[in-house]
């Protein structure tokens, strides 16, 4: 039976205790949380664009799934929520910075909102460690 580990990193911040985890590692697959521009104190990173919030959420994924020792190689499903379902061409747009090849399995959901109201994007992530990128 194979152990869950909590994977943290200091550049991704960790919601409070005992409410959820970002990131768990079980073997070699690794599943994260769903990740937003927001900066754990109530405000969001970067420029507060589309864009830019997807870029955001991007970033905190690679390096989680780099802190559990894999790349964004190893990323297999994708699931992106967005608060108005024309922000679709600003993720797509940067999911090609992130992501070559073979792309991971994806699901886009346009949803009322997020928590943080001015947050428009968020996304989760499922990685199979050592596995390359699909041939």
């Amino acid at each position: 039976m194979a152990n869950i580990e909590q994977i943290v990193s200091a550049e991704v911040s960790e919601p409070n205790p005992n409410i959820f985890s970002n990131c768990l590692k079980v073997g070699d697959q690794v599943f994260m949380s769903g990740m937003t521009a927001g900066d754990n104190q109530g405000g969001v990173l970067g420029d507060g664009s589309a864009e830019d919030q997807s870029r955001q959420c991007l970033n905190k994924i690679k390096t989680l799934v780099e802190e559990a020792g894999g790349s964004l190689a190893d990323v297999v499903k994708l699931t992106v929520y967005l608060t108005d379902i024309n922000h679709r061409i600003d993720f797509g747009k940067v999911r090609k910075e992130y992501f070559n090849g073979v792309m991971p399995c994806s699901t886009l959901i346009e949803v009322s909102r997020f928590v943080q109201p001015e947050l428009v994007v968020e996304v989760d992530a499922i990685a199979m460690l050592n596995s390359g990128s699909v041939e």
